[in-house]
């Protein structure tokens, strides 16, 4: 995810915060030092509430933190690369490489996070039975902590896809049909479903008083309505784009500059004349050095073009690229994740090709067009 603040790592996965996080915790804080506790916990000092809720919203967020490493350390026991987890104003997600490729993935790497959740709650209750000060600050966190948690496994459990529990849904119904495809269109549809009901509810809330609680349910059902349209937008494009290699949509002659090519010529030449957004760049023994982006030249005062070779903006190798064989919809994901326009196609070392996102679309474009005319009777 991006706009994140990266805090370290936890078993080599790269663990982060995302902006909206400080909103989501200052949130939780202030509802529980404010509402929660003097409600359920009358006697404290004012101090004791701030302090309590503000440790209590640290323990959430630490759950919601195990509850997303369960699920990569399972995908990473299960063959999956794990890019980072990531905290955010819902909760987390752990960004896993690429898709499950057989239901038993999907099912095992979506599971344990409500599991873990439900065996946190099982330890905060028993730490309550220890501790046995039910009055007191600690008491009341632990009790806090064994509720929320299980609140969190059952709400995950939940068929509200892109929820965990959605994606048991969505494992099971791969594993009774056979087709992925089919088990994300059902799944999606169910999700938007209780998207749906989550936003109803929210406003009831709303209608009856209870304002912040019926906004905030209400934004949870509109993120997950959102969430589960996009997935089967995307299971849609990687239906279309199945069985299509790069190797088919690439430019196979793709421009090539020296490092020495001033911004100036690559601006009004290359973009402005040509029509090309991207350049590779390579030495005289043809071996790639990077590749150069109007959005390089971008960064660059107009004044100093003539005077700036595209070698010192242009982003070097290594760079993110693709095989001539490489599945057209894993290098859209690619484009996607990373945020690129054009991806070097190399075949030995070598550049052979550049495939942009321009490329997919023109290519999707007149796929629908053609499938319309073959939808009026004609053949396409």
């Amino acid at each position: 995810m991006h706009s994140s603040i990266q805090l370290g790592r936890i078993a080599g996965i790269p663990v982060g915060i995302h902006y909206t996080w400080l909103v989501a915790f200052a949130l939780v804080a202030w509802s529980l030092a404010a509402g929660f506790f003097p409600l359920n916990y009358p006697g404290w000092a004012p101090l004791a509430y701030w302090v309590t809720g503000v440790v209590a919203a640290l323990g959430l967020f630490g759950c919601v933190l195990l509850h997303e490493l369960s699920h990569s350390l399972v995908a990473r026991a299960r063959g999956h690369g794990v890019h980072s987890i990531t905290l955010f104003i819902f909760g987390g997600v752990s960004n896993i490489a690429e898709e499950s490729e057989n239901p038993a993935d999907e099912f095992w790497i979506s599971v344990v996070g409500p599991l873990t959740s439900f065996a946190l709650a099982v330890l905060a209750w028993l730490l309550t039975r220890l501790v046995a000060l039910p009055n007191t600050p600690l008491g009341a966190l632990l009790a806090y902590l064994a509720v929320i948690n299980l609140m969190l496994g059952v709400f995950n459990l939940l068929p509200g896809f892109p929820l965990d529990g959605g994606r048991v849904l969505r494992s099971l119904l791969w594993a009774t049909t056979g087709s992925l495809y089919r088990a994300t269109q059902v799944a999606s549809y169910v999700g938007q479903g209780f998207g749906f009901l989550l936003i109803f509810w929210g406003l009831w809330q709303l209608l009856s008083g209870n304002f912040l609680g019926g906004l905030w349910i209400a934004f949870i059902g509109w993120f997950l309505n959102g969430a589960a349209e996009t997935v089967r937008q995307q299971q849609v494009l990687k239906e279309r784009l199945q069985g299509v290699r790069v190797a088919e949509l690439m430019n196979p002659r793709p421009p090539i500059a020296s490092p020495a090519l001033s911004v100036q010529d690559f601006v009004c030449t290359h973009v402005m004349r040509e029509g090309h957004r991207a350049l590779l760049v390579e030495d005289e023994a043809g071996r790639l050095l990077g590749i150069v982006s109007i959005t390089d030249a971008r960064e660059v005062p107009q004044a100093q073009w003539a005077t700036t070779p595209v070698g010192a903006i242009m982003t070097r190798v290594p760079l993110k690229t693709v095989a001539p064989d490489t599945a057209l919809a894993d290098a859209l994901q690619l484009l996607v994740e990373h945020g690129l326009n054009q991806l070097p196609v190399l075949a030995a070392g070598r550049a052979v090709g550049l495939l942009s996102r321009a490329d997919i679309i023109r290519y999707l474009q007149l796929r629908e067009e053609l499938n319309r005319r073959g939808a009026g009777g004609r053949r396409p």
